[in-house]
């Protein structure tokens, strides 16, 4: 605008003009001003004048009104259009567009200066509507717009989010001569990458050779918003290779990539080059070479690059307190925003989210109430975007009470992400109650839900009948075809049981990407239907839809669960072709495929070649030896982890306490408690549980209690694992009580439950508490009983000598009794000395599994009992004849 200024008009001021100018030019303070007669002026320079003006800090509302006042006295100002275009654009300047339209509608010599002016004045004042309009009102005055009417005008289209109006302006420019203009095609660029689509901002960008800085810079930026990293480096080094030299703005945007993309070698790269042209003192830069280390997580580097920065701004704060949060190192951010504070930096909503998130560690529930209450007196707890952070961190730790008091507390709770959060918090929390009744309460107050709300409250819905509403609701308003939302209900329905409509939902889905595939796939293997989901997976691939580490993961879950080694080593090397077999997600899917099938030295093989190993690797192999009967090979895994500092939690302890479970070794068990202990893991319940299981097989039910009672929040897994210890030693009695104690919790049980509580009627001779068990089974839970409830209650009517009873049991059975049945009634017989019972459940066991030996010996037995010495003779040869052997015996003493 300057250039223009001066190339116009430099030339056109009144001898008159330079006077009164010249009066006014010490107006902040006139006491200063000490002019005689005999005084020599320098010249006036009217441009230099303006321009020092403007870059003063002197052009304030108040100023330019006394210029103002001092021109009109003059009587010159209608005549100088450079002084009235100096002026409208000082009232741009100091925010008051009111007196810029006012000045600009009265002045009655107008040129293209004047109404470049005004319009970018609006653009700066955020008036992109009265920016358009002035644009048209100039077209039809007459005036041919130039660069720089076109760059504004174009800049207020984006702003607006008009690309048809852009379009309209940009052809109007082509047709004019602006065709190779860089300042034009950068407008025309921005519009396009944010309103439109990249690649058609790529194809202008592409259509005319281009040595503009701006013009790469914006293309760069572009590509950067648009999630096209690769692109926007791709460019940069276009950029360079034609010897054009980058600026600040293009050092930030391009580690704003690397960035994003970890791309720390890049990234290295780029600093030099910012070093090289002496970059490095810029504040933006400094902050985004801070938050490339940061999100690479080599955070000694982004603090030393943070010291090093001679000027501070907020955005530097708050990248360096984010990257410290990245690597769960809160002590470290609530350092640096204390230091923050210290210095006086003034601090936003998103340094304050950033400390908040530090905060989402039950541990840290002290400095997040205190951090809260700091919040509450500075006035930030009235920002919708800290209180939703402030909910979601108390969810986080497991205070969902003071989340919903944030809530409630919120004057804005009205607006639509508010309800979103909360509705979440109750869902990570399992307030499935509570995230309905707000979900309700939310559509009575006319509010329309959106897809986050949506997805969080299909999340945790375990009712097909209160899904299937929800589902219609979705249809309603037309949130359906939103992928989470879609995914959120084929899973909702996979969830309920109901797989059939599942997938039906999933074919229905307009868009799928990768999340949808795997979340299929990963249903499908829920519900023992492997085979479909590695199907599933190749019709995916035959779309040519690339796979992510996700997808790849669910589709190695369904070959673990099909036990297909040739299915796993097919999409292990799909991964290798990807370049993900060896990241920590598929490799650890890769290590529980080969664990599972029986292959441990490939598994063996895979976990030692991963970079980095996580808990679910360490824990697969674990399981994967102790499963295969590697025990000790599976102790030895555990001690490597132990002693190379690697990950160890819950599930690689449960893997390691279950094999020493089967070894039997209660001393090394001993040591293994005192071990997690030590670790803090002694109150996990997955590790509980391992330990109540472990002490009950190695008979030691005493500690079976105590290490249950130490269990902070047992569930299901924990109870019946109790219930089981008990019944298995004897203890029927206190099986039920800790039964009785488990439904009053509220905690339903399952079908591996009603086998320890039948179990334990066994033991103890409770025969009608059995069958109020086994009939409230299907009564109150909707439990079908299996084939082991049944063997339960043989053996139970076994036990108390009922055995014509057991029989008829049996035989009134819904679904046909198997060999295990019939062999505990032969057992039975046998104790109790019924021959012919006995007979007759050993034909049945025979019948049923030829080769087995046990039936043969038992029924022998009982006819040497009896003194039948011919049927044992029989059977014998019967048996040889059958080719079936009876294993001898062995005593490890």
């Amino acid at each position: 605008m300057t250039s223009f200024i001066h190339q116009n008009f430099q030339g056109k001021i009144l001898p008159s003009a330079c006077r009164s100018i010249t009066s006014l030019a010490v107006i902040e303070n006139s006491t200063n001003f000490h002019a005689t007669h005999d005084t020599v002026l320098p010249p006036f320079l009217p441009l230099h004048f303006s321009s020092n003006y403007t870059k003063s800090g002197r052009c304030t509302l108040r100023n330019t009104k006394i210029l103002h006042a001092h021109l009109l006295k003059t009587s010159i100002l209608p005549s100088d259009t450079f002084i009235t275009n100096s002026l409208i654009n000082w009232y741009c300047k100091s925010t008051s567009m009111v007196h810029a339209l006012r000045l600009f509608d009265k002045t009655p010599q107008r040129n293209l200066v004047s109404w470049n002016t005004l319009i970018s004045g609006c653009n700066e004042n955020f008036l992109f509507r009265d920016s358009w309009r002035y644009f048209c009102k100039m077209r039809f005055s007459g005036f041919d717009p130039n660069q720089f009417t076109y760059g504004s005008v174009l800049s207020a289209c984006t702003a607006l989010g008009s690309p048809l109006y852009g379009k309209l302006v940009y052809s109007l420019a082509m047709k004019n001569g602006f065709f190779s203009n860089g300042y034009v095609r950068a407008g025309m660029i921005d519009l396009l990458s944010k309103l439109c689509s990249f690649e058609d901002a790529l194809r202008v960008f592409q259509d005319v050779l281009c040595d503009n800085v701006v013009c790469w810079n914006t293309i760069i930026s572009g590509a950067v918003k648009n999630m096209e990293n690769w692109t926007a480096l791709y460019l940069f080094c276009q950029m360079c290779s034609r010897l054009l030299r980058p600026n600040n703005f293009t050092f930030s945007i391009i580690l704003t990539a690397c960035a994003a993309l970890e791309e720390l070698e890049f990234g290295k790269a780029v600093q030099g080059w910012v070093i090289k042209y002496g970059a490095g003192e810029d504040v933006f830069v400094g902050t985004a070479t801070i938050d490339l280390y940061a999100k690479c997580r080599d955070m000694d580097q982004a603090l030393m690059e943070f010291l090093r920065m001679p000027i501070r701004n907020v955005v530097s704060w708050t990248a360096i307190i984010s990257g410290f949060v990245q690597k769960d190192d809160s002590i470290s951010a609530f350092h640096f925003f204390k230091e923050m504070r210290k210095v006086g930096e003034k601090i936003n909503n998103y340094t304050i989210t950033s400390v908040l998130t530090a905060c989402t560690e039950p541990a840290m529930i002290k400095e997040a109430v205190q951090l809260h209450s700091w919040i509450f007196k500075t006035g930030f707890n009235l920002d919708s975007t800290v209180s939703s952070t402030l909910i979601n961190m108390y969810s986080k730790i497991g205070a969902v009470n003071l989340s919903e008091r944030v809530f409630r507390e919120m004057k804005s709770a009205t607006t639509l992400p508010m309800w979103a959060v909360m509705i979440s918090a109750f869902a990570q929390n399992g307030s499935t109650g509570k995230a309905v009744e707000l979900f309700q309460r939310m559509l009575q107050e006319g509010l329309r839900p959106d897809k986050f709300c949506s997805s969080s409250v299909l999340s945790i819905v375990d009712s097909l009948g209160l899904g299937r509403q929800i589902h219609c609701h979705i249809l309603k308003i037309g949130l359906f075809p939103d992928i989470s939302v879609g995914s959120s209900l084929f899973t909702m329905y996979s969830k309920c049981g109901s797989l059939e409509e599942s997938y039906t939902v999933f074919e229905q889905m307009p868009d799928k990407d990768n999340v949808s595939w795997a979340s299929m796939i990963n249903g499908f293997s829920e519900h023992g239907q492997a085979e479909k989901a590695v199907q599933l997976f190749k019709e995916m691939v035959l779309e040519e839809i690339r796979p992510d580490q996700m997808t790849l993961t669910a589709a190695l879950t369904a070959c673990s669960a099909l036990h297909s080694l040739r299915k796993g080593k097919e999409v292990h090397g799909y991964a290798l072709r990807a370049r993900v077999g060896k990241e920590v997600l598929v490799g650890g899917a890769l290590v529980s495929m080969y664990s599972k099938c029986g292959v441990l030295v490939l598994a063996r093989r895979v976990f030692d070649m991963l970079p980095q190993k996580d808990k679910f690797s360490c824990s697969s192999l674990v399981s994967g030896y102790a499963q295969n009967g590697h025990i000790e090979d599976a102790l030895l895994l555990f001690h490597e982890i132990r002693m190379a500092n690697l990950w160890i939690d819950s599930f690689t302890v449960s893997s390691v306490i279950g094999a020493v479970a089967i070894l039997n070794r209660l001393d090394i068990g001993t040591q293994l408690h005192a071990c997690v202990t030590k670790m803090g893991l002694d109150t996990e319940v997955s590790v509980g549980s391992s330990l109540v299981t472990m002490y009950s097989k190695c008979g030691s039910i005493d500690e079976c209690h105590k290490v249950f009672e130490h269990i902070e929040k047992p569930d299901l897994i924990s109870w019946t694992a109790m219930i089981v210890s008990y019944a298995q030693h004897g203890k029927g009695a206190d099986a039920l009580k800790v039964y009785d104690l488990m439904r009053k919790e509220g905690i339903k049980p399952d079908s591996v439950t009603f086998v320890g509580v039948l179990s334990a009627c066994s033991h103890n001779g409770m025969v009608e508490e059995g069958y109020f068990h086994l009939n409230s089974m299907a009564k109150e839970y909707g439990i079908e009983p299996g084939y082991y409830h049944y063997a339960c209650m043989v053996d139970l009517l076994g036990r108390s000598g009922r055995l014509k009873e057991a029989e008829r049991f049996i035989n009134n059975m819904p679904i046909e009794p198997d060999a295990l049945i019939w062999g505990i009634l032969l057992a039975a017989c046998k104790v109790h000395g019924d021959t012919e019972l006995g007979r007759l459940a050993a034909n049945r066991v025979i019948e049923l599994e030829p080769c087995g030996a046990g039936a043969y010996v038992a029924l022998s037995n009982i006819c040497a009992d009896m003194g039948w010495w011919e049927d044992v003779l029989k059977i014998r040869s019967l048996m040889e004849g059958t080719g079936v052997k009876k294993e001898p015996g062995w005593s490890s003493v």
